[in-house]
């Protein structure tokens, strides 16, 4: 009997708030904007998407497809999305830029 597998879904496992921090910390952490959107979606799913699209005003279509990774949000889009999970975007020294200025 062949063993029945499933794809993988990180939004399953991030079952609190300090989980999806965590997620989003670590993504913004590699720098790389698709996949900051794409982990913004996955933290959407995880935390109800209709729900979300109500807070933004967005459709849940608009949203999927804004954070898939593959598309290009606005930056209102993350601002709103953000806002709406309860998480804010506030700059902060870069670790390099602050080193590189120090030599």
């Amino acid at each position: 009997m062949p063993l029945e597998t499933r794809p993988f879904d990180i939004s399953e496992h991030l079952n609190s708030e300090e989980d999806c921090l965590e997620f989003m910390v670590a993504a913004f952490e590699e720098g790389d904007p698709a996949f900051i959107a794409k982990c913004l979606g996955t933290v959407a799913k995880a935390s109800n998407m209709s729900k979300l699209a109500r807070k933004t005003g967005m459709s849940r279509a608009a949203l999927y497809k804004a954070l898939s990774g593959e598309g290009n949000p606005e930056f209102t889009t993350i601002l709103k999305v953000m806002r709406a999970l309860g998480l804010e975007l506030m700059p902060v020294p870069a670790k390099e830029q602050a080193t590189e200025d120090a030599a």
